[in-house]
């Protein structure tokens, strides 16, 4: 199949290469062509706009980081709506708010532009591994067509409704694990004092009955941290982390709901933020609490 990404950051590189490597014929676009080069002295294919991306693909998959890009490189004069009237498909994988789906999913009806939202659950790590897991919002019959590339990406795609579902979805996903980021870091405040080895103390949290799948799979990186020999790759920023919560307390003022939780989180993270670790990885926020958070 030929298959298009647009944005290669670390999770549209990863899963670029997973495609290229089962098989499809792969082409890349980004703002910045020098952050393609890997992919491109890998073997990939370049394509000029998003525009041309969606001519030659038939399928092309997106991860941008904010509303403004997602416009941008949609709706822009060289945008991807404006490759894709022959039937390419378009599957946005971006962490968006609901309301931004539900805008761009009647954007691409009126264009007639065959677009889903996906926004997927799993970092670097699953997305390497074809274990990631899709939460589909959009029309069934174009889910129909583009499952085959879905499958060969995530463990479990799952459609959740029309566009809008399936980034309210994600965001539910992800709401226990923000608040469990400072409940991890409030539960090793209490052993500390018995100077255990940390990843002795992950691998006991782990293994409990409050121990959540994150916790199983970024455990030895936590440890790491907790012991201060952690290295610097970074696979999910704090400032990340922030705006998802900012999006998660956001729809739920829109729903009505009060969030008492999620908003103490978002406050912590602020917090962290403040003290210079924006752009430092997720493990690091035990590290933090720690020493000074909790303090």
């Amino acid at each position: 199949m030929r298959v298009g990404l647009a944005g290669v950051g670390k999770m549209g590189s990863t899963v670029a290469q997973r495609l290229a490597s089962l098989g499809h014929k792969v082409s890349v676009w980004n703002r910045s062509p020098a952050r393609a080069r890997p992919l491109l002295d890998a073997g990939l294919a370049w394509a000029d706009s998003p525009e041309a991306l969606a001519r030659q693909c038939e399928v092309v998959i997106s991860f941008l980081t904010d509303e403004a890009a997602l416009q941008a490189v949609h709706l822009g004069p060289q945008g991807l709506f404006s490759g894709a009237v022959g039937g390419t498909v378009l599957i946005d994988m971006s962490t968006m708010p609901p309301a931004c789906q539900q805008r761009m999913g009647e954007r691409a009806r009126q264009a007639g532009v065959a677009y889903l939202e996906s926004p997927v659950g799993g970092s670097v790590g699953p997305a390497k591994d074809g274990k990631l897991m899709a939460f589909v919002g959009g029309d069934e019959a174009v889910l129909a067509r583009a499952r085959p590339l879905l499958d060969q990406m995530c463990k479990r795609v799952e459609w959740v409704g029309p566009h809008g579902a399936g980034s309210t979805m994600k965001l539910a996903v992800n709401l226990p694990l923000m608040v469990y980021w400072q409940t991890l870091g409030e539960a090793l405040s209490l052993v500390e004092p018995l100077k255990l080895d940390p990843q002795r103390v992950i691998d006991i949290l782990s293994d409990s009955s409050g121990g959540p799948n994150m916790l199983k799979v970024r455990g030895g990186m936590i440890a790491q941290a907790l012991a201060g020999t952690a290295g610097p790759q970074v696979t999910v920023d704090l400032a990340t982390m922030r705006k998802d919560v900012r999006t998660m307390l956001a729809q739920g003022e829109l729903q009505g709901r009060h969030m008492p939780l999620t908003t103490q989180t978002l406050q912590q993270l602020d917090r962290a933020a403040e003290q210079g670790l924006d752009a430092k990885d997720c493990a690091q926020l035990p590290v933090w609490w720690l020493a000074q958070g909790g303090r």
